[in-house]
């Protein structure tokens, strides 16, 4: 049995997902995608999985959850940003880092692209939302979430009755229109000072140090249009 038919087992897709050009997708990022991902995805759409871990699918209701939006550059920049000024170490080349899903709690899945001609090789990696604690799984993302779901693996970051009421899957919303698929944004110069400054005068509580979560990232990026 497959990984996949294992996560299906344990957390039924919905009946009627939308179709992916992954040829348009893959041409897009510039790299090829892992073959479980794409099973997964088809399987799937988008969607948030026990209504907490939201994965990103070209078919996503908003640019930032959508595959080939801006997400992976945005929090690529973000990561060298901290590791460069010592404030956020990460375990791994933030170059080498692809966003493919964030919780409701504000961490973040990457896939480890090394490397990057192998993409099923890949492995897994979550953040802690406001720490620095990173957590590895070395496997594909189909067999992160079956381990996930079935309590096999305890994500430190992730809430301990996470599955309280058993696995779910929650299918988004499809808009009407599309979201167009286009190449993915170099990513945007993000002034930390200017940022925690701005989220403190809106009500945010945010420390001083540290990595700002991604949700007052595109809350101030919205209210700042580039």
């Amino acid at each position: 049995m497959t990984g996949l038919d294992d996560l299906t087992r344990l957390c039924p897709p919905p009946a009627d997902v939308p179709a992916v050009d992954w040829p348009t997708v893959e041409t897009t990022l510039g790299m090829r995608l892992p073959d479980d991902y794409k099973h997964l995805a088809a399987a799937y759409g988008p969607g948030a999985f026990c209504d907490f871990l939201h994965l990103h699918h070209p078919h996503a209701p908003t640019p930032w959850a959508d595959l080939t939006g801006p997400m992976p550059t945005t929090l690529r920049a973000q990561l060298a940003q901290g590791r460069d000024q010592d404030t956020f170490p990460v375990p791994h080349n933030p170059e080498t880092l692809f966003a493919i899903g964030v919780t409701d709690n504000g961490n973040h899945l990457f896939w480890v692209t090394t490397p990057q001609t192998a993409p099923d090789t890949w492995r897994i990696t979550v953040n802690e939302a406001r720490g620095h604690t990173w957590y590895t799984f070395d496997g594909t993302l189909t067999e992160f979430l079956t381990a996930t779901l079935s309590r096999r693996v305890q994500v430190p970051a992730f809430p301990v009755g996470l599955l309280d009421a058993g696995p779910s899957f929650t299918p988004s919303p499809i808009p009407t229109s599309p979201v167009p698929v286009s190449p993915p944004s170099r990513g945007r110069y993000i002034d930390s000072r200017a940022v925690r400054a701005w989220a403190r005068a809106n009500g945010y509580d945010l420390p001083d140090r540290g990595r700002i979560p991604a949700p007052i990232i595109r809350a101030w990026e919205e209210a700042h249009p580039a």
